[in-house]
């Protein structure tokens, strides 16, 4: 089972996701099998943020100094419990999934419903660093995205 702490720190996702903890929650009960880890307890964090806000991390943990649309940080010390483990935090910018700020509220659920995944991926160390690795990581996130699909419309 996977839980996922919500904290935001920009008050206009409130505008197009009322009850953002359920809603990521109930998106997770919608994965395939194979990434819902039955018999375990699975956390991770997610920050809901803004351009201002992910560029000022990227720049300290990445060494980038741009905004971007996610950023993933997997953590890798097991827990001393066998059953239960922390898998990292993801941080998620506003701004870059309303880009089209005429987007409807289904359609933004959609977006953010994608990028989550994308960073679910990263923190099992999937990556697209490699043109392979990119092939896989794609592969898996289209297969998540189908099954949730249902829950998003």
């Amino acid at each position: 089972m996977i839980k996922v702490n919500v904290l935001s720190e920009d008050k206009s996702w409130a505008k197009k996701i009322k009850k953002k903890e359920i809603f990521f929650n109930n998106l997770c009960k919608f994965f395939p099998k194979r990434f819902q880890f039955a018999n375990k307890k699975i956390y991770l964090t997610l920050l809901l943020s803004n351009n201002k806000n992910i560029k000022r991390l990227n720049k300290k943990f990445r060494n980038k100094n741009k905004h971007t649309d996610i950023l993933s940080f997997p953590f890798h010390q097991k827990s001393r419990k066998l059953r239960e483990n922390y898998l990292g935090d993801i941080i998620i910018s506003f701004n870059y999934m309303n880009k089209s700020k005429n987007l409807s509220t289904s359609n933004f659920k959609e977006k953010v419903a994608k990028i989550f995944i994308h960073g679910f991926l990263h923190l099992l160390d999937f990556d697209h660093i490699k043109k392979k690795d990119y092939i896989k990581m794609l592969n898996e996130e289209q297969k998540i995205f189908r099954s949730v699909q249902k829950f998003i419309n």
